[in-house]
């Protein structure tokens, strides 16, 4: 029974991290790092990557329910944005307001012993807030997502591979969502897009998502490696630069609107949802409670 529920625990938690990737907000390795797994998942991630052979089949079992759970959950996620994200913009980014607001304070209360008294280091912080509207300025696509991606060309396949490097280091990394950056880079709503296409057997999306698919694979061997480097040897920096980005990102939420293929005006106090962010938020703090009340249980049992 006890290894049913573990095998159904790691299958939910890909499903949550793949909830959170495939929108704007908060990243997948946020929620692992909320959760209580994102260590495993880093080491798994860099041992299957990097590892010996026999690193490798230890960490495969662990990657390959997350995995499963993830496509899943992104696979349903994909079908009900692809559809919602050009009528319910707005609501859709007040849930994502709400989820990253209370990431921030629970992000600080996790990793007080850490951050505490390191004051100095909101330097980093500030990069990490002043990161998100630097990139949406230089970014050539904000304003409108006209990326067409059944044209396949070298150009663009050079993007897609760069952009997907970009976006899942971000993926991994607890704050800002690799979602975000893709919002920021006008992808978003393309990418989205044409994996719904692709499900509903229209394939002429297939080559310039394979381009991007390589740039994930890429993005990943490098990522895992850098992060794992960071959080072992610069963690309070690492944690300040999370929160940063964490907050910066709500700037992306709120221009998300004009990245759209037909631009809408960025969000307002009147097109935004108060009681939808509470949900969002409502969400993720249902989410730190049950992995608190697991790890209660786990301490209780071990005593």
């Amino acid at each position: 029974m006890h290894t049913i529920t573990r095998h159904i625990t790691d299958l939910l938690r890909g499903v949550a991290m793949a909830v959170a990737d495939s929108v704007p907000g908060v990243s997948g390795g946020t929620i692992a790092f909320l959760l209580g797994f994102y260590e495993k998942f880093i080491n798994s991630a860099h041992n299957f990557l990097m590892g010996t052979n026999e690193e490798r089949k230890a960490a495969f079992p662990f990657l390959f329910k997350l995995g499963i759970g993830w496509v899943a959950g992104f696979s349903v996620c994909v079908l009900i944005l692809s559809t919602l994200f050009h009528t319910y913009i707005y609501e859709i980014s007040s849930v994502f307001i709400g989820l990253t607001l209370i990431a921030v304070p629970i992000v600080i209360i996790e990793e007080k012993e850490y951050i505490k008294g390191k004051y100095l280091n909101l330097i980093f912080t500030a990069i990490g807030i002043a990161v998100v509207p630097l990139l949406m300025m230089l970014s050539p696509a904000t304003g409108g997502s006209g990326v067409d991606l059944t044209q396949v060309s070298i150009g663009l396949a050079i993007y897609l591979f760069i952009a997907a490097i970009i976006a899942v280091s971000a993926l991994v990394l607890p704050g800002i969502s690799g979602s975000t950056l893709l919002l920021i880079m006008g992808l978003y709503i393309p990418l989205i897009s044409a994996v719904s296409a692709v499900m509903h057997l229209d394939f002429a999306y297939v080559p310039m998502l394979i381009a991007f698919g390589l740039g994930m694979i890429a993005g990943l061997a490098i990522s895992v490696k850098v992060i794992r480097h960071c959080f072992a040897c610069y963690r309070p920096q690492t944690i300040y630069l999370c929160i940063g980005l964490l907050i910066g990102s709500l700037y992306a939420i709120a221009l998300g609107s004009t990245t759209l293929a037909e631009p809408m005006p960025a969000m307002s106090w009147q097109t935004f949802n108060v009681g939808l962010c509470i949900l969002g938020a409502a969400i993720l703090a249902a989410l730190q409670l049950l992995k608190k009340r697991t790890e209660k249980n786990v301490n209780m049992k071990r005593e």
